[in-house]
């Protein structure tokens, strides 16, 4: 019973992390008054390139660091068409999401048809490197040490970019300023603010924490490639709702991201909690495994609507968001 207990709460952390990275990087993206669409494409970029520099030189080090920049590019160039030529963010964020996806399915495709086939992380130093750490005693206190302290170092990665991300933004002066950016950029122009580098700057960064969460997604699945399967599967468009689940906060996504993370181990283990706790939970089985699978999306949904009926005085989202910046209307 403990066991199963154990593993859904590790499951649930499992699922959540992807999730934080997409959404931290969405929140500072659209703290910079951007609003990217790409999040799907951009994780998808920076699964596919950093798992296969990772491969290719075993190290968990070179597929963070590929992954990242792979997905910063996708950033910049996001930043050149929607900052310098001034392109519809909409349009353009949906266009990378095409591209990014379709760009994971090529190179796929093409690996996997070809001679040496799709790298695998099976008895690799890759697959080493991304498996659970020991830490010496809490990770052996019982049930909360399995589940919460039995995780690879990227999980413990994601938790302190949200935290970093959150006093960055609240108790920095670099913060302060991208903050009135997202609220009203002529105004931080006048004041001698450059409108235009920070954009560029958190555009960038926030796809690259985009790019770690589609690499991480990768190596939880153990790196198999399916043409019919891609590994972000709909993360980045929940990431994009996250963002206004948590309000446009960080700390706030970490809560966020662990009930969408709930909800996503549902999925899963929805059998066994029901066969571990028939009494209380054996109405789980009757409920068809499709609507499961639909669950997180629904959820999605339910949140979306919530934010529309939602005060706008309560909103921490920007006033600026999604609005290009002309200098010369300033």
């Amino acid at each position: 019973m403990l066991d199963v207990l154990t593993l859904f709460l590790f499951n649930i952390i499992v699922y959540n992390i992807p999730l934080l990275y997409g959404t931290t990087g969405e929140i500072m993206i659209e703290k910079s008054g951007s609003l990217n669409l790409g999040v799907e494409g951009t994780m998808a970029i920076g699964a596919v390139a950093g798992y296969l520099a990772g491969a290719k030189c075993d190290s968990l080090l070179v597929a963070c660091l590929v992954s990242f920049i792979a997905s910063g590019l996708v950033g910049l160039l996001f930043s050149f068409l929607t900052v310098t030529l001034q392109a519809n963010q909409n349009v353009t964020g949906l266009t990378i999401t095409t591209f990014g996806v379709a760009f994971y399915y090529f190179i796929g495709n093409a690996l996997s048809n070809s001679k040496g086939g799709w790298p695998t992380l099976s008895g690799t130093g890759l697959d080493a490197q991304s498996q659970a750490i020991h830490i010496p005693f809490i990770s052996d206190i019982p049930f909360v040490g399995k589940a919460l302290f039995s995780h690879g170092i990227l999980v413990y990665v994601g938790i302190l970019i949200a935290i970093l991300m959150w006093f960055y933004f609240n108790k920095t002066v670099p913060g302060l300023k991208l903050r009135s950016i997202g609220e009203n950029p002529a105004a931080a122009d006048s004041l001698g603010v450059n409108v235009a580098f920070y954009k560029y700057t958190h555009i960038i960064v926030g796809s690259g924490i985009m790019g770690l969460g589609g690499l991480y997604m990768g190596l939880n699945m153990g790196g198999t490639f399916e043409g019919s399967n891609c590994w972000i599967n709909g993360y980045g468009w929940i990431s994009i709702a996250l963002v206004i689940f948590a309000n446009w906060s960080p700390a706030k996504a970490i809560l966020g991201t662990l009930i969408f993370g709930f909800f996503n181990t549902l999925r899963v283990q929805n059998a066994a909690l029901a066969y571990t706790f028939p009494n209380t939970l054996g109405w789980l089985t009757k409920i068809p495994s499709h609507f499961f699978s639909a669950l997180p999306f629904i959820i999605t949904l339910i949140v979306l609507i919530t934010s529309s009926l939602t005060s706008k005085g309560k909103s921490g989202e920007p006033q600026a968001i999604g609005r290009n910046y002309y200098r010369e209307d300033r």
